[in-house]
């Protein structure tokens, strides 16, 4: 266990200093995103990766850890806009920029933390398809809390569904930089 939170530790850093070097040369203007937006840029980012799966070929130059990289960055945007409420047209310092990141893959790292008590690690022999095909289905199921308003029944919110990906492709870059993938 001691393992995986270095990695995880290494691989989030990864994912933070892409973003917080963006926000440096865009300012934040992901503010103006709503979620299905939001939602919408990670489907494109898990779908190139399942064609790349399923074609074993790109024309493209991002490769499918950088897809990663980026699909961990949005969403922990989504769970910032979740925070900060309506999308506008905002800046936000960096300092501040890098204080919610902070807070998004703490929240995200703490339930991996529980869920790998519970489960034993068990995202460990799963393949890079499963990572790619769960982020997919988390996507439909925040297009469905959508449509119902935001509301769910007895399921989880949008939250925890941005949490899930978070983990699911820092799983995906940890499996990967140990050649497993």
């Amino acid at each position: 266990m001691a393992e995986t939170n270095v990695q995880y530790d290494q691989a989030v850093a990864q994912g933070r200093d892409i973003f917080l070097k963006k926000t440096k040369d865009y300012g934040t203007a992901w503010r103006v995103l709503r979620t299905i937006s939001v939602v919408d840029q990670i489907f494109i980012k898990a779908l190139r990766i399942r064609t790349i799966q399923d074609l074993q070929a790109q024309k493209v130059g991002d490769d499918i850890p950088s897809e990663f990289k980026g699909i961990l960055n949005y969403a922990v945007i989504g769970l910032m806009q979740l925070e900060l409420g309506q999308a506008m047209v905002e800046e936000i310092p960096v300092e501040k920029v890098n204080e919610l990141y902070g807070r998004a893959v703490n929240l995200a790292k703490n339930t991996m933390l529980d869920k790998n008590h519970d489960y034993g690690e068990a995202w460990r022999e799963m393949s890079q398809e499963s990572f790619a095909d769960l982020i997919l289905m988390k996507l439909m199921r925040i297009k469905q809390i959508l449509s119902n308003d935001g509301k769910t029944l007895i399921s989880e919110g949008i939250d925890a569904n941005y949490v899930d990906i978070i983990n699911y492709a820092v799983f995906a870059l940890i499996l990967i930089e140990e050649g497993k993938h």
